[in-house]
């Protein structure tokens, strides 16, 4: 693979995620994630609360 390539698949990994966390924002179940976490949303970027919320929904699937 040429690093061109790796370049080009790395920006549109770059583009999908951000279209997701885009998208997770935009949903009814993670705005009231946000709402009950005693933190102050300010306080960490839109990436680190969906990571969060992702991580804690499937914990919570696993069971």
């Amino acid at each position: 693979m040429t690093n061109s390539t790796m370049t080009t698949n790395h920006q549109t990994e770059s583009d999908v995620w951000e279209s997701l966390q885009q998208a997770i924002a935009e949903c009814s179940g993670f705005q009231q994630w946000q709402a009950q976490q005693q933190k102050d949303p300010d306080m960490e970027s839109l990436d680190q609360q969906v990571r969060s919320y992702l991580r804690e929904t499937l914990e919570t699937l696993a069971y």
